[in-house]
């Protein structure tokens, strides 16, 4: 259904980034309209340690390969010392809403006997983007039944006065090779409130085969029709997009070999796709996404022939 034409790294950190925060690695970018002439792609970038702050790297919209501006400072720092998110976030979306622009996110800590804790925080932003305040320092989509461990939002509309949601969650660990990683699948819900995120929720998807995880879900209405990006790994360590369809965007149906994204040859994004998130431009697609190590070489971006509304 999509074909793709790759356009190639768009921020690289070791060439782009503004060093300290911001030394290596890109991860879930997230594009934004910002104007008629830019494009801001918010991502998580991380520092020595491995800790993501989130930031943001403005694209020409007629030529998302040229980098305008990137941010010197976090528009959302690390969280207070025993918080959901004091050891970092990376993006779940970005929505205009009542009160400003919302900034979903998810907030990382480590703890003595997991990997870590991964929930879902929200920030608004009342200057354009520029600088985002958190709404409240506790996760809005925390710890319940079936999710102790993951909830993190990664797509949000916000339709007739109510917000609806699509999130990954965790309750367990997959060994391999003597190393944890998460066990994650999609779920939906939806809210007036989002401070009052029901538990009650629906699965969306579920790892198929030999997945273990499947989450990052970015949401996308094309004709009438709901279409869903998300990442996938399986217990051979391959991290890869797919893609569903749905009619009223909470049954689906998987079509992983229509979204026609393939590795390259070489360089950055030879060994690993992941964290696809669409933005349309014109009556084309682009498609911002990380590639090899989950992003440590920053983004790239392709374009596609298919309009979306998101």
């Amino acid at each position: 259904m999509f074909a793709w034409s790759k356009r190639g790294l768009v921020f690289d950190p070791a060439r782009h980034g503004v060093g300290g925060w911001m030394r290596h690695s890109a991860l879930t970018p997230t594009p934004y309209q910002l104007d008629a002439r830019t494009i801001r792609v918010y991502a998580g970038f991380r520092d020595l340690e491995g800790v993501s702050r989130i930031g943001y790297v403005d694209v020409r919209t007629d030529d998302p390969t040229k980098i305008l501006r990137v941010s010197a400072e976090p528009v959302l720092s690390l969280g207070r010392g025993g918080c959901f998110d004091d050891n970092g976030m990376i993006l779940g979306d970005i929505v205009p809403g009542p009160g400003g622009l919302h900034m979903f996110y998810v907030g990382f800590q480590r703890v003595a006997r997991a990997k870590f804790l991964a929930f879902s925080g929200l920030a608004v932003s009342d200057d354009g983007g520029e600088q985002f305040r958190r709404v409240q320092e506790t996760p809005i989509l925390d710890r319940a039944p079936g999710r102790s461990t993951i909830a993190a939002i990664h797509s949000a509309m916000y339709e007739n006065g109510r917000w609806r949601l699509w999130y990954a969650v965790g309750d367990d660990w997959e060994d391999i090779g003597g190393q944890p990683y998460p066990r994650y699948h999609i779920r939906y819900a939806e809210t007036a409130d989002l401070n009052a995120i029901p538990r009650q929720d629906q699965v969306c998807l579920l790892p198929r085969g030999s997945e273990y995880r499947i989450g990052r879900p970015r949401v996308y209405r094309l004709d009438g029709r709901y279409f869903m990006l998300f990442t996938r790994g399986n217990l051979n360590g391959e991290y890869f997009p797919g893609m569903a369809s749905s009619e009223d965007g909470i049954h689906w149906q998987r079509c992983d070999e229509a979204l026609g994204l393939a590795l390259s040859d070489s360089g950055w994004d030879s060994r690993t796709l992941c964290y696809p998130a669409l933005i349309p431009r014109d009556e084309r697609l682009l498609m911002f996404y990380n590639g090899n190590d989950m992003g440590r070489d920053g983004f790239g971006v392709a374009e596609g022939g298919v309009h979306v509304h998101a």
